[in-house]
């Protein structure tokens, strides 16, 4: 295998060489194993081993953060879901073996969630990790997961589930390398969270042996198997520049001086604690939603408040963007949530919770208002999945009566896009969300691996609405950030501020590349590489037109193609 090279797509810009580790496998049972003396028996182990493995998920929760934390309540929830327990229970006392009885309920809801689509169906990971844990729980064996690493090491799965990532020694962790998942998903999500470099959708990637040493290229989307000098030269000399580039702590600017602002996204107020030294201009998304996320009831006003407030003083006279609670269907939160919806991606999630209870969002608005008088600095607070003008109206009209001085909404559905002139006569700023905006303009579920064609960022059909969107933000002077995936793409970076978008938010890793991409090319050549992108029939010639166009030595530096 050696000088194999596999391929994939790339989370970062980021390349690394190291030693294979394998993820371990769930244990290999024969679902007709019986457990336990009688039926009895076998409910209380398989009972016991639900609650175990809910506890032990929701500690790993507790001792995380970010958006780590919140995928990890999300599936210490879903161990403690009652219907899955309940319906396995039912099962094991009608004399059907543990096993089985677990892996029929997991089926069945694997389903279902892959059939709603959406997140639900990125949930089939964790459904199936829970299954995993419980299982090895009630054999009294070792749960699968990420083995202990005993030097630096490039991990390699099928996927990782939430529960694996909250495992990882980030110490030894050079890599995330998965054969399946999408750049959307937790895995990808997680790296780029935690700056890691990681490749998704590699094919071939769990045949490699146990220590064969690989060089991961994120930038590329490349595994090459057994480098040679060449590779390693290439790698050493990519890492020397990004960490060269790390250094430059300017504000966000194109050659010719015109600002953009470079903001981060976080989870959580300790994560915006971290970026005390980091060179960010604030925060461009605060996923409220960790905050709420594996509790029976949503936090008080005053616990929102005071997590607002910590974040507000973290950050100094950084602006902060709050998103509000971006949950519902497809988050499922037991105090809000209704069960049963066909579709959670065209549900009654994010602003749409209004709907429901109203009281929610007016008890976090009033909460921002508070943490802003008591903290000072500047906040922004900005609703999501907005898809009518009166939506948008109806938002403000909360917000500023809770004492909200500056008032957005995200820009996700294309109703809202077509439509951002009127939208932004209403509010103050907007924030576009372009994986939801791929995701439904292009019909098509952003985590679906074999569809990422569709979902392409650089489609001309979602650059044309994103392309609406910005210039109607600046046609009424108001600011329109993108806080997308595709704001951390450094040549990506450099057609949305072309179209006239007036920040970029991204993982903080990712800054850097973003940075020095802006820096070499003035506002009008950003506007002819949009223009050639928009010119373009499709993704990948509107990628190559732009490739085309970008200064040769940020092209070299950055991989970009």
């Amino acid at each position: 295998m050696t000088g194999r090279v596999l391929h994939g797509t790339g989370v970062g810009r980021g390349a690394v060489i190291g030693p294979v580790v394998r993820v371990h496998s769930a244990p290999a049972v024969d679902p007709a194993t019986r457990v336990g003396t009688d039926a009895a028996d076998a409910h209380r182990l398989l009972d016991a081993a639900f609650t175990t493995v809910a506890q032990r998920l929701q500690q790993q929760a507790d001792g995380a953060s970010g958006t780590l934390r919140e995928v990890l309540a999300a599936t210490a929830q879903m161990a403690a879901d009652p219907a899955l327990r309940s319906q396995s229970l039912q099962r094991v006392d009608a004399g059907e073996p543990v096993v089985a009885a677990v892996d029929g309920v997991v089926d069945t809801f694997a389903t279902m969630f892959e059939q709603a689509g959406g997140y639900l169906a990125e949930r089939v990971t964790d459904l199936r990790s829970v299954r995993d844990r419980v299982v090895a729980e009630v054999l009294g064996v070792p749960a699968p997961g990420v083995p202990v690493l005993d030097r630096p090491s490039v991990v390699v799965a099928v996927d990782l589930a939430p529960a694996d990532t909250a495992t990882l020694d980030l110490e030894r962790t050079l890599a995330l390398v998965t054969s399946e998942g999408g750049p959307t998903g937790h895995t990808a999500i997680i790296a780029g969270q935690l700056g890691i470099p990681c490749l998704v959708q590699v094919t071939g990637a769990t045949d490699l042996p146990e220590g064969t040493e690989i060089a991961v290229d994120a930038a590329t989307g490349t595994v090459t198997v057994d480098p040679d000098d060449d590779v390693r030269a290439a790698v050493a000399e990519r890492r020397a520049v990004l960490a060269t580039l790390a250094e430059d702590t300017s504000a966000g600017a194109t050659a010719d001086g015109h600002q953009v602002a470079l903001l981060a996204n976080i989870g959580t107020a300790e994560d915006a604690e971290r970026l005390t030294d980091a060179a960010v201009e604030g925060v461009g998304l605060f996923r409220t939603e960790v905050l709420f996320l594996g509790r029976d009831e949503a936090p008080s006003e005053e616990e929102q408040a005071a997590t607002y407030t910590r974040a507000l003083r973290a950050l100094g006279d950084r602006k902060l963007v709050l998103r509000t609670l971006d949950a519902g269907a497809d988050k499922p939160l037991p105090f809000v949530t209704q069960p049963g919806e066909e579709n959670p991606a065209l549900g009654v999630r994010g602003y749409r919770l209004v709907r429901r209870s109203r009281e929610l969002l007016e008890t976090q608005l009033r909460a921002a208002a508070s943490a802003a008088r008591e903290a000072g600095g500047e906040l922004w607070v900005m609703a999501p999945m907005i898809a009518t003008v009166d939506e948008a109206a109806d938002f403000a009209a909360l917000a500023r009566a809770a004492g909200v001085t500056q008032v957005g909404v995200m820009v996700e559905v294309p109703s809202a896009a077509l439509r951002a002139r009127d939208v932004l006569h209403e509010v103050d700023f907007v924030s576009l969300g372009t994986n939801d905006l791929a995701q439904y303009a292009m019909a098509t579920d952003r985590l679906r691996g074999e569809l990422s064609d569709l979902l392409d960022p650089w489609q001309p059909a979602v650059l044309d609405l994103v392309a609406h969107t910005a210039e109607a933000g600046t046609d009424l002077g108001k600011p329109v950030g993108v806080c997308g995936e595709s704001a951390s793409d450094p040549l990506m970076a450099l057609v949305l501020v072309g179209l006239g978008v007036s920040s970029l938010s991204m993982a903080p890793s990712a800054v850097p590349g973003v940075r020095m991409s802006l820096a070499r090319h003035t506002l009008e050549q950003c506007r002819q590489i949009a223009g050639a992108a928009r010119a373009a029939r499709s993704a990948a010639d509107a990628r190559a037109a732009c490739l085309a166009l970008v200064d040769p030595e940020v092209r070299r530096v950055l991989a970009l193609g």
